[in-house]
């Protein structure tokens, strides 16, 4: 082979191997940015559209590289906010409610501050479970809407929060419903009993009181024939 072929060959694997290395966000530097580094605003523009066609890892990566790369740009608060809307996107809550966390507690003034908490309860709304099952994302997605309403309580985002603690209480009385009806099946009648006191006087007003008062009378029903039979034994 001749030694100019040899120089070529080595020439293109070297670039093949950079390309490599360097990963997908390279080869998108080089194609959308001319073979130089990006500039931020380049990068921002990138990752919005990016975000616009709903390619929302590709918008992370360009959000992360201003954040790497240019901390002390003035886009770089604002690619960290449009960071944690694209994971949201990608519906990684945790990581999406771990990136909006950290922009509250690094930017506690910034304006978009009560929509920051709202998508921090929206993290936890996403990832309730059905109502057979335990409610913590339940409770933290009320925690926040809850914190977002006394911080701002006549912010658009606040509205939205009161509808969405309702649909959270509303889960939260199925569950204890659910619970007492499997101690009722159980024939754990006083815990049971307890399930459904604590929906009378937690969750008045979520479309469980009626079932929860007759299972109430229920329960001291077979509490009370449980005393007779004692007393019998006695």
């Amino acid at each position: 082979m001749p030694t100019s072929w040899k120089v070529l060959k080595l020439l293109v694997l070297s670039l093949a191997s950079v390309f490599l290395l360097g990963g997908c966000s390279m080869i998108d530097d080089y194609l959308f940015g001319g073979g130089e580094e990006m500039n931020p605003a380049e990068l921002m523009a990138r990752g919005m559209e990016k975000m616009d066609k709903g390619q929302y890892k590709a918008a992370v990566e360009s959000f992360q590289m201003i954040k790497d790369r240019y901390p002390y740009s003035k886009y770089a608060v604002l690619a960290e906010l449009r960071m944690a809307d694209a994971l949201y996107r990608t519906e990684e809550y945790d990581a999406a409610f771990e990136a909006y966390d950290e922009f509250e507690k690094l930017h506690p003034k910034h304006k978009h501050i009560p929509y920051v908490i709202y998508q921090k309860g929206m993290c936890h709304f996403r990832q309730m479970r059905s109502n057979d099952r335990e409610q913590s994302h339940t409770l933290r997605a009320k925690e926040e809407f809850e914190r977002l309403i006394r911080r701002f309580p006549r912010d658009d985002y606040a509205h939205l929060a009161r509808k969405n603690i309702r649909k959270c209480l509303i889960f939260l009385a199925e569950y204890e419903l659910n619970v007492g009806h499997f101690y009722f099946k159980m024939g754990k009648y006083k815990a049971a009993l307890a399930r459904y006191d604590y929906i009378i006087k937690n969750y008045p007003d979520m479309g469980q009181y009626s079932e929860a008062l007759e299972y109430i009378s229920r329960c001291k029903q077979k509490l009370a024939e449980g005393e007779k039979k004692k007393e019998k034994k006695g």
